[in-house]
């Protein structure tokens, strides 16, 4: 079949991965789509492989400008005749594209949102044949998603405008049941098939690290992995200076990126990491939306971000090729504070009227929440992070610092029943570091002028740390028996279900770390052997990483675009000797062997 055949030759591969065909099914038949699919699970095959087959020219709607280029460069690499048009072009240059497309050049265009309604645009959609519109991240058209740009409108309009409507394909990696339901009625789908193929990225393993010392933990783990390519993301610029100065400080190759630069720096910084010249990225999330670099071995999150959809977003980009690769998040409780204060900077749309912003408030205010249960809970991670996009999962997944780490449960029912006494007594509304340093027995001036050292559960906890109080009390608001303000001050309150624990109708068993016991280990050497690869196939690996550099300076275009380390991993799994057993190299097509076939197979010859 056709689809096979492009699938193939194109892309170098012989199966499609789950969902794929699906969607490709439903396209070529007429049909509007939306496919909600993790990163790494191939959204672009989705819309690319059709666009190929039908008739006319696909336009790809897509929020960045580096997004575009990556995908545009990868096509070209591929064979396929590509092009994108945004403001890092010039009007001469946007009108040349414009005019190749019409000569038949471009069966797939990428366009910025900002550029759909500009007369020269519409102009030219009515002069060719626009087989289908898709919308790469369609969340950006969601109000209710975490990255809703008013610019993603424009396509409404544009699709309206056109003579003849196109199928409409849209795809997103991140999507709750409301984004979902509002992509869909937003862009005005019409009879869409509807495919979310679940969340759950299997090669990716999940951790969060408690305690003050992020600095030391940060360094010690780069170190680490200084062969592999990482991002570390920071909750404001300051902490990207910092931690940026602190990994050049320790020798370790990093670069920068946030909006503080100026354009030229944040691309030649960009591409330092693209190219593998400066392995690690410290960066606000401004940056790696439109990335696409696929050997992503690890993501740190030096903050903790404002929601699950950013989190995971984030994260994702590690491991793009498939590979296992790790997401750690380095949580205190401080993060929680710096992402009050900057939910409370944050600047609305003036058409949002009082209302809407109100609503967009709470619903901030709720993800946040929402988020720091998820540094502090001790069940399952990847079990965490579905289950809030509305997918169900087994109690372990095996794969996260939670299942992997060794707990020992401990009754704290005493100390509950004492927490809860102390805020009631209270009379008003403190946070959780004041209700800990009155239960430990402070006595700090704070706590004397407030006069909670007259209480009678002052001190009664002078045996328990004020962190471990505190960790109960995260963990009782978690489980909905404590109120937690949504302001930066946070203060706590009962709620109805703290009546049972103070009346001693209910046990509280929580889980607490087993002290320098950690069976993550396991996770590592899962890691090493997952590839089948012994000691030899590692060296194998090794000097076709270095072959690969060489070709990519050669032909300016970052390393992964020649291929990416999934390929190179399969290349000493099979260890081909000719270009049929070449071509059954996963994500070897015919365009890729025809550039750079023959320096692998003489790499490959020389040292097996």
């Amino acid at each position: 079949m056709e689809k096979y055949k492009i699938l193939k030759k194109y892309f170098g591969y012989d199966t499609f991965r789950s969902g794929q065909e699906e969607l490709i099914d439903r396209i070529l038949a007429g049909q509007d789509v939306l496919g909600i699919m993790p990163t790494g699970a191939g959204k672009s095959i989705c819309y690319q492989v059709p666009a190929l087959l039908m008739p006319g020219i696909t336009i790809v709607i897509s929020p960045l400008i580096s997004l575009m280029k990556d995908q545009v460069r990868a096509l070209n690499e591929a064979g396929i005749h590509a092009a994108y048009i945004n403001s890092s072009l010039t009007e001469s240059q946007i009108e040349k594209a414009m005019y190749l497309a019409t000569q038949g050049r471009y069966k797939i265009i990428y366009v910025a949102p900002e550029r759909l309604l500009s007369g020269l645009f519409m102009e030219f959609l009515n002069h060719v044949s626009i087989s289908m519109v898709t919308v790469d991240e369609a969340h950006c058209i969601s109000q209710w998603g975490q990255d809703f740009r008013p610019s993603y409108l424009n396509i409404v309009h544009m699709i309206a405008g056109m003579k003849i409507r196109p199928v409409v394909s849209a795809f997103t990696a991140t999507a709750t049941e409301e984004v979902k339901n509002d992509i869909q009625c937003v862009l005005g789908l019409q009879n869409p098939h509807v495919l979310v193929t679940g969340f759950d990225r299997e090669n990716l393993y999940f951790e969060v690290r408690q305690g003050r010392q992020k600095d030391s933990e940060l360094v010690r783990y780069v170190k680490e992995h200084k062969k592999e390519s990482g991002i570390i993301y920071c909750a404001t610029r300051k902490n990207v200076e910092e931690v940026h100065k602190l990994l050049v400080q320790e020798g370790i190759e990093a670069t920068r990126y946030h909006a503080g630069l100026s354009g030229n720096e944040r691309k030649q910084n960009q591409d330092q990491f693209i190219f593998d010249e400066k392995p690690v990225m410290v960066a606000t999330n401004a940056f790696g939306m439109g990335i696409d670099k696929s050997n992503v071995r690890y993501v740190i999150h030096y903050n903790m971000p404002q929601s699950m959809e950013n989190y995971y977003q984030e994260a994702g980009r590690a491991g793009r090729d498939g590979e296992r690769s790790e997401c750690i998040l380095l949580y205190a409780p401080q993060d929680v504070r710096i992402n009050q204060f900057l939910l409370e900077e944050k600047e609305f749309r003036e058409e949002l009227s009082r209302e809407e912003m109100q609503a967009v408030m709470e619903r901030d205010a709720l993800r946040l929440k929402l988020m720091t249960f998820y540094g502090t809970t001790r069940d399952c991670l990847r079990g965490y992070i579905l289950n809030y996009f509305g997918e169900k999962t087994k109690r372990r997944c095996e794969n996260c610092s939670n299942c992997l780490n060794e707990y020992l449960e401990e009754d704290v029912t005493k100390i509950c029943k004492d927490i809860l006494q102390c805020i009631w007594e209270a009379r008003r509304e403190y946070g959780a570091g004041t209700i800990a340093s009155t239960l430990h027995g402070s006595k700090s001036e704070k706590i004397r002028g407030y006069g909670l050292d007259k209480l009678s559960t002052y001190g009664c906890c002078e045996n328990v740390t004020e962190f471990r109080l505190k960790e109960i009390i995260g963990e009782l608001i978690a489980r909905g028996v404590l109120r937690s303000t949504d302001d930066k001050y946070a203060t706590l309150s009962l709620t109805t279900d703290a009546e049972a624990i103070l009346k001693d109708k209910v046990k509280v068993v929580m889980k607490f770390s087993k002290p320098a016991e950690k069976k993550v280990t396991a996770q590592k050497k899962a890691k090493q052997t997952s590839q089948n690869l012994d000691s030899k196939g590692w060296r194998i690996f090794e000097k076709l990483r270095e072959l690969r550099l060489q070709i990519a300076k050669e032909e300016k275009v970052p390393p992964y675009i020649v291929f990416t380390d999934k390929t190179l991993v399969d290349m000493c799994v099979k260890k081909p000797s000719d270009k049929k057993e070449m071509l059954n190299v996963s994500g070897v097509g015919d365009a890729k062997y025809e550039k750079y076939g023959e320096r692998f197979l003489a790499c490959l010859l020389e040292n097996t």
